[in-house]
């Protein structure tokens, strides 16, 4: 039987947001090693060099790839592909969008 979660809930988050690497493992429900991998995995990036800062983009990021892997079992490069081709969706769709 698969493990039980936490029910997501969700706010509101400014894009100037920035949030350290407790407050991200804190909100994903996962461990520091787990966050470090995403950066590693270049699904997230670190805001500073000297500090581990990420933004309110880094943040939803992190959830859906954590996700990902979480309930379909996809690994951590497929999580990052998957990522990139969502937005390159919404990309395309917010241009035909203002057609």
């Amino acid at each position: 039987m698969a493990p039980e979660f936490p029910p997501l809930s969700g706010q509101i988050l400014e894009e100037q947001s920035e949030f350290s690497i407790t407050e991200v493992c804190s909100i994903c429900c996962v461990e520091e090693r787990q966050v470090v991998e995403l950066v590693e995995q270049g699904i997230i990036e670190r805001r500073s060099v000297s500090q581990w800062r990420f933004s309110a983009d880094d943040l939803r990021r992190a959830r859906i790839s954590l996700r990902l892997q979480r309930d379909l079992g996809v690994n951590p490069a497929g999580a990052a592909l998957v990522l990139d081709l969502l937005e390159r969706i919404e990309a395309l769709e917010r241009l035909h969008g203002d057609t």
